[in-house]
């Protein structure tokens, strides 16, 4: 392997170069009233024929991912079809023609919407709770994995993809490598975490070996076996004290920096 094959590997996109509206409302929609709204990151990304530019063809859209969702939960990837969805989305056939060329371009955008989610739960978790601890930071989002795999419709099955495609999020990368790179952002937006190849592997490495142990903590129980998903955390918090352990703690800057905004 290549010094350059080798570094494409463990080198993430600049930030300057990936979607860093992590904080503001154009995450937060996907929480609201407790049903997912497709974010920009999400329509910026996804694969569609045009984008929906109107609140019903929005609703079209939604109600599409919506029900892709529902099939897979209830008989996976390979009895999905373009017409399955439009049947059980309530809406014509021509209708999924005009947004996605085929049953796996709506998969990505529900893929890449569940990345959506998963980040607006995240900043949510972090923004609104004061930890102590920089391993809290950790646990926090690995438990709000967890409880899109118990939760979200079709994420048990599809997860970010890679049950169907290990490059579905984006043909150039893998799917772990833009999760790793959707996390890192919100490190360097949250808690000022400074850029870095060396915050680029650790981030990456975590989210690998993280993923790793989940999916056999979730391959023979719904729920996630317990021990397994505190196996996960420890895995993870033991790494980035290894790596990080000499320098100042990241995570602990994130709670004084989120101090500093709260009213007095």
């Amino acid at each position: 392997m290549t010094t350059n094959s080798r570094s494409s590997t463990t080198r993430l996109p600049a930030p300057s170069s990936c979607p860093t509206t992590f904080t503001g409302e154009e995450v937060f929609p996907a929480l609201r009233n407790g049903s997912a709204v497709i974010s920009p990151p999400s329509l910026i990304n996804a694969p569609l024929r045009r984008i929906p530019s109107q609140q019903r063809s929005m609703a079209r859209v939604q109600r599409m991912l919506d029900a892709c969702a529902e099939l897979l939960d209830e008989a996976g990837y390979a009895e999905l079809t373009t017409t399955k969805i439009a049947e059980r989305a309530g809406v014509a056939i021509g209708s999924v023609y005009q947004f996605f060329p085929d049953k796996k371009a709506i998969t990505q955008a529900l893929g890449l919407r569940y990345l959506d989610i998963f980040s607006a739960r995240i900043v949510r978790r972090i923004t609104e709770q004061n930890f102590d601890h920089w391993t809290e930071t950790v646990d926090a989002i690995i438990d709000e994995y967890v409880t899109m795999h118990r939760e979200e419709p079709g994420f048990r099955f599809l997860r970010f993809g890679d049950a169907i495609d290990p490059k579905l999020l984006d043909s150039t990368r893998e799917n772990n490598q833009v999760i790793a790179t959707r996390l890192r952002d919100l490190l360097i937006s949250l808690a000022g975490a400074v850029q870095s190849e060396k915050l680029d592997l650790a981030v990456l490495v975590s989210v690998e070996a993280a993923d790793a142990v989940l999916k056999m903590a979730f391959r023979d129980d719904a729920d996630g076996d317990p021990r397994l998903i505190t196996a996960a955390k420890q895995l993870v918090r033991s790494y980035l004290e290894h790596v990080f352990g000499d320098e100042p703690d990241t995570a602990q800057e994130l709670h004084e920096s989120t101090d500093d905004r709260s009213p007095a």
